[in-house]
């Protein structure tokens, strides 16, 4: 690089060493913008997948980056020994000063080794539910998910998360190690319902109607069981039984893709309404809240029911 310099300053002749560094600096930046702009139009022609291209535009950007910061470096350094003094200097200075963002870049670095998650995936991580679309050296985005909107529908926003949070706050992972999620529908039919007829009707939409995912997610256990200790003693589609104050409770539980969860959901339901809509089917009904009065005599008693 002193040689480089040399010679700039001999072909220039009038420019100082400063003078003759700045100007390579300058250089140098529009020579790395420019192999970012053949290399990202190369891919954007050369890829047709959107999860490929986006992985190779980012590791270009990455790698330019890197190149740019060390040949710059060698540029204002006279020699390794020098470089290696300001690159300590440098760090500790920016460690004080910059605080926030060297541990965003550190958050960076652990997304990227470790993968506590993808580009694609949908995580929870400070509250914050969304579906990743985004990494990068001080943030990550994702589109936002719940909130206002129900089963964890997209909302349409886009948040912003500091690398920094997966170091402060506990991170779920809807798709790493299994991925699928369990989904629940409580079904509640009254005590002088036939709750047996009701719950093989259950589990027979459950068995017709369901996502069929139980074959896809043992194998995904067992794929995973080196790297986790996850063990379901059922994947299959099942309907639980249990009491509750106004009637008899049938949840169906069942697995399903994250994002698929409020279809799923919709759809089954509108199995259950017309099954228990069917002739002959008089006794399978709802439980709801009602109220009973109770007249004896000239006194009325009111008795509520939750």
């Amino acid at each position: 690089m002193d040689a480089i310099i040399e010679w700039f300053q001999q072909f220039s002749g009038e420019l100082t060493e400063t003078q003759a560094k700045g100007f390579i600096t300058f250089l140098i930046i529009i020579l790395l913008w420019l192999l970012k702009r053949i290399f990202s139009r190369s891919v954007m022609k050369l890829q047709s997948d959107i999860s490929t291209r986006y992985t190779w535009r980012k590791s270009i950007n990455y790698g330019i980056y890197v190149i740019g910061i060390i040949a710059i470096a060698l540029t204002w350094s006279n020699h390794f020994g020098d470089f290696a003094t300001y690159l300590g200097l440098l760090s500790a200075g920016l460690a004080i000063a910059f605080q926030d963002p060297i541990v965003n870049i550190a958050g960076w670095y652990y997304i990227l080794m470790q993968r506590p998650f993808k580009v694609g995936d949908r995580i929870e991580v400070d509250n914050q539910v969304g579906d990743v679309i985004d990494i990068n050296l001080f943030q990550f985005s994702v589109v936002e998910v719940g909130n206002w909107v129900g089963d964890e529908q997209s909302t349409g926003r886009i948040i912003h998360i500091p690398n920094s949070k997966i170091f402060r706050s506990p991170l779920a992972n809807y798709n790493q190690g299994l991925d699928y999620i369990w989904n629940e529908i409580a079904v509640m039919v009254t005590f002088e319902s036939d709750w047996k007829k009701c719950k093989k009707s259950l589990e027979d939409i459950l068995k017709n109607s369901a996502p069929k995912v139980s074959d896809k997610a043992e194998k995904e256990l067992k794929e995973s069981s080196g790297k986790f200790l996850i063990y379901y003693d059922k994947v299959t589609p099942i309907v639980y039984t249990t009491v509750a104050d106004s009637g008899v409770v049938l949840t169906m539980r069942y697995l399903c893709p994250p994002k698929m969860r409020r279809t799923s959901t919709c759809h089954l339901w509108e199995e259950i309404l017309d099954k228990f809509n069917e002739p002959g089917n008089e006794d399978m009904d709802f439980a709801y809240p009602t109220r009973r009065a109770i007249a004896i005599g000239d006194i009325a008693n009111t008795v509520t029911g939750d």
